[in-house]
């Protein structure tokens, strides 16, 4: 098959979440399976920065906006890492040359409705003009959902008579449903289409334009990056107000849970470690990264007392209106526990963090901000590893802390349900304990979870070491997830085309 990945996120040339950890190692691992695979993103500044090389092609278009504008671009490519899968970058400094990818301090771009329409258009330019036929496109969040109906309204391009065919089968992937891309509907004008198209079935949604509704009820299949985020979101809970339509699609929508690096996050040959190990030396090893990660962050060194880390957003949807009270909890009585946390988002968690810390230095230790060399050093020295979110469409650092033989603690919720198996009777019995669970969704469940984690770790040695050592040996690695994303690549081009269409795309699989 022939597969195209839209994204405004891969690694290493633009980051801000876990889309571009998907998009930067996804199409690498379905392409190393025998298929065709590129990807397409806008040239934000940061790819520049990458350093990774980048050529000139000779695409070139201009694209007719609101107001008579021609807006002319370019495309430059380079490559995922590995050298495999060829990365097109739209070029247009107007749009994307901008200090961060969204927006800044003050909020989002006020133009972002109209950076990311020229930036679908323009790629539906780049892949008119690819050397083969696009046999599959894959759209990721609401930044690339209005593909679907663009693909079903082309009837000619900036070059003519080049369009893609009507059926070209899509995915849309939602990897956090509450960003969705509403915009007045005036926005729609720059689509170029005729506003007779701006109507429910496609564009139009309680009288403006929403991308990702946009994209749900165009794109033939709807996958999202776990499959009970795929249940939850089809909830008023969940649903961000789009739970009746994904309720109509039935088998339409899916989740596949998403995979990690397991060269980068691999705890017997990480070089952020003070001392490297596996899942047979992890009980003495452990506590050498422990005592280097507390004398790093001035916490005083001692293996014995139980050190808790968080790494990630600080922001209500990760949990902390239920951490920060037991974290005052711990404080305040002077518990045997320390806590290494690393992260930014919220001033208020921000400034909360640091006066804690500042007034506790002996068992709080926060950075506020991001290093990936530390998170690698929290995740490897941590006895517990906490993840009270909200919701969670999948999650990654509880997949990073069970490669590392860190326990974790987490809500029911999402990819955490489907990666941590509770510690009870029953999955003790059974053998399938990873982790454990609050019983609810508020800070005295938190604590309890958290203490209960505690009771197993020094009064149930065995059932602690079998939990740790099963997390180390669990596979969440992409190759798993990618085999599931080539069967619904080929599921989707089949159900699109007639046998007759589609066995030629089939039998290239």
């Amino acid at each position: 098959m022939n597969i195209v990945y839209l994204t405004t996120e891969a690694v290493p040339f633009a980051k801000t979440g876990g889309l571009a950890d998907v998009c930067g190692k996804l199409p690498s691992v379905v392409a190393q399976s025998g298929h065709d695979c590129a990807v397409i993103m806008p040239a934000f500044d940061s790819i520049v920065r990458s350093g990774m090389p980048l050529e000139q092609t000779d695409m070139s278009f201009a694209i007719e906006m609101p107001g008579d504008r021609i807006v002319g671009g370019r495309v430059l490519r380079s490559h995922l890492p590995g050298g495999d899968v060829p990365v097109y970058f739209v070029d247009q400094p107007q749009y994307f040359s901008r200090p961060s990818l969204y927006g800044d301090k003050h909020g989002d771009y006020r133009d972002n409705a109209e950076r990311f329409i020229f930036f679908c258009r323009a790629a539906m330019e780049v892949m008119k003009r690819m050397d083969q036929p696009v046999d599959l496109v894959q759209c990721n969040d609401w930044q690339t959902a209005l593909i679907p109906a663009l693909i079903q309204s082309d009837t000619n391009g900036a070059h003519g008579d080049e369009r893609l065919p009507a059926d070209t089968p899509t995915v849309l992937s939602i990897h956090n449903l509450a960003y969705q891309g509403s915009f007045p509907a005036e926005d729609f004008e720059a689509t170029g289409l005729p506003w007779e198209q701006f109507r429910s079935e496609s564009f139009e949604y309680y009288g403006g334009l929403n991308f990702l509704k946009t994209g749900i009820v165009t794109a033939d299949h709807v996958c999202t990056v776990s499959p009970t985020y795929a249940d939850e979101i089809k909830t008023p809970l969940h649903g961000c107000g789009l739970d009746p339509i994904l309720r109509s699609m039935g088998d339409r929508v899916s989740g596949i849970i998403n995979g990690i690096d397991t060269d980068i996050w691999n705890p017997a040959t990480d070089p952020h470690l003070a001392r490297n190990y596996d899942v047979r030396t992890w009980e003495q090893d452990k506590q050498e990264n422990k005592l280097a990660l507390q004398s790093e962050l001035g916490l005083p060194s001692n293996p014995h007392v139980p050190l808790i880390g968080l790494v990630g957003r600080l922001a209500d949807q990760k949990g902390w209106d239920l951490i920060l009270p037991v974290i005052r909890e711990h404080l305040r009585e002077k518990r045997p526990t320390q806590w290494a946390i690393l992260g930014s988002g919220d001033p208020a968690i921000e400034s909360e963090l640091a006066w804690l810390a500042s007034e506790n230095p002996d068992q709080l230790a926060a950075h506020i901000g991001f290093s990936d060399a530390l998170a690698h050093r929290i995740e490897a020295s941590s006895d517990l590893f906490v993840m009270p979110s909200r919701y969670e469409p999948c999650g990654l650092n509880q997949l990073y802390s069970l490669r590392y033989g860190t326990v974790c603690v987490v809500t029911k919720t999402g990819g955490l349900a489907d990666t941590i198996v509770d510690t009870n009777a029953e999955s003790i019995a059974n053998d399938t304990a990873t982790g454990f669970h609050l019983r609810a969704y508020d800070a005295a469940a938190l604590e309890q979870a958290i203490g209960e984690a505690l009771r197993v770790r020094f009064h149930e040695k065995e059932i602690w070491k079998n939990i740790v050592e099963r997390g180390m040996r669990c596979d969440w690695s992409w190759g798993a997830s990618a085999s599931q994303y080539v069967e619904l690549y080929a599921k989707t081009i089949s159900l699109k085309h007639s046998p007759s269409e589609s066995s030629d795309a089939l039998a290239r699989q």
